[in-house]
């Protein structure tokens, strides 16, 4: 592991009867022991932030840290070269822990996914000694661009999460929260193209693609006020022309729309649609859009293992405040949610005022709060996989699969 290597003592479960509080501790102790590698790992990460699918430095460490956790590492799976797969132990039980890594453009780790792929690394260590004296298989899986890109959902159509029984990950946060509030998203790439001219010595003869995207845009505005509670239109020009005497021929820009379900963003996706065919019907410019990635659904928590996660935060001295101001986010972890039993908590990082996205939040994310975060993450975790193993969670993920 980046810092040095953990040294992994074996607590036997066949030829000793520890208590189940026993085991716990000693998933905490080793993580507890390997904390200054786990925040060098993440400050590491956070130091060096990369893009969607471009996540090599990343992976690279994150596969030689689980390397040294003694498990089993495949990199480049499902035809994705910064998706990875660690494994270890052989039991019928399947638990795969996720861990992400992609940062934003400009801003940084300003989401603070040096955290979450150091929580998973953490969990990883404390279990990996444990794993076939639980009966399970775990998993670490290496997710890229979770930041616009969808790397679970074509993992989970590649048959990466295929056999696994239950999933999980932590994610930093201005609070703490059982479970992230989230809603369906698509994400459009518009590009109007018309025809270029002289802005000022002939500007009949060019067709202003910029007045097209203006119009969808004013469009979309009058449109916001007719939309559903929960629901979300917004976006960027990246492209909105190359000097302000030639008319603008091509411009594009990239919008996301969501919404509550998959089911209720068709129809709002369809009437923004419209919006930007209104602004090529208006100019004489012909539209384009292409889907930056596939749609990212609602959440749907699995609610045996939210409980069993809070019980062990709460033991952890995490608190939980009764009501938080509702943060609306996107994940593709979503859509995993759909296919298999999973969770994604919340974990607050002391970033207040300050949320996900700002600058603020990304030196946040290696503060002092920030690596306490790491290990408490790492051992709710863990804490939670072994719930699984040792209790009726275990028969009814198994048999429910």
């Amino acid at each position: 592991m980046v810092g040095g290597a953990i040294k992994l003592e074996k607590l036997s479960l066949k030829n000793s009867s520890p208590s189940l509080e026993a085991i716990k501790q000693a998933a905490r102790d080793r993580i507890a022991d390997g904390a200054e590698g786990l925040f060098e790992l993440s400050h590491q990460i956070h130091a060096h932030p990369e893009l969607a699918f471009e996540e090599v430095r990343a992976s690279h460490w994150l596969a030689e840290a689980l390397g040294e956790c003694a498990m089993e590492v495949r990199m480049g799976i499902c035809e994705l070269p910064t998706a990875f797969e660690a494994t270890t132990g052989s039991g019928p039980l399947v638990v795969a822990i996720c861990a992400e890594y992609d940062a934003l453009p400009s801003i940084g780790h300003a989401c603070g996914h040096n955290i979450i792929a150091s929580s998973a690394v953490g969990a990883a260590l404390a279990l990996a000694p444990l794993a076939d004296d639980l009966g399970i298989t775990l998993k670490i899986l290496g997710t890229p661009a979770e930041e616009g890109g969808g790397g679970k959902i074509l993992m989970l159509q590649r048959g990466g999460f295929a056999g696994v029984h239950a999933a999980m990950m932590v994610h930093p946060g201005p609070y703490e929260s059982i479970q992230l509030e989230c809603l369906a998203v698509s994400h459009l790439k518009v590009s109007y193209h018309g025809r270029s001219s002289h802005a000022a010595g002939a500007p009949e003869l060019g067709i202003n693609a910029a007045d097209a995207m203006t119009i969808a845009q004013v469009s979309i505005g009058l449109l916001r006020q007719h939309l559903p509670p929960g629901h979300r239109v917004h976006g960027i020009v990246t492209n909105g022309g190359q000097a302000a005497n030639i008319v603008p021929e091509e411009v594009e820009g990239e919008f996301f729309v969501r919404a509550v379900s998959l089911e209720d963003l068709v129809p709002i996706e369809g009437r923004v649609r419209k919006c930007f065919e209104a602004g090529a019907v208006a100019t004489g410019s012909s539209l384009q859009i292409e889907e930056l990635s596939p749609p990212y659904s609602e959440f749907k928590a699995d609610p045996g293992m939210a409980c069993a996660y809070m019980r062990n935060a709460v033991k952890l001295g995490r608190e939980f405040p009764p009501s938080n101001p509702a943060l609306l986010m996107s994940t593709d972890m979503a859509n995993v949610s759909l296919a298999i039993p999973a969770i994604h908590p919340m974990l607050a990082i002391g970033s207040l005022p300050a949320v996900n996205h700002q600058p603020e939040f990304a030196r946040a994310a290696i503060s002092p709060t920030g690596d306490q975060a790491i290990v408490d993450g790492a051992a709710a975790m863990a804490w939670t996989v072994i719930d699984l193993a040792t209790t009726g969670e275990r028969q009814r993920l198994v048999l429910n699969a």
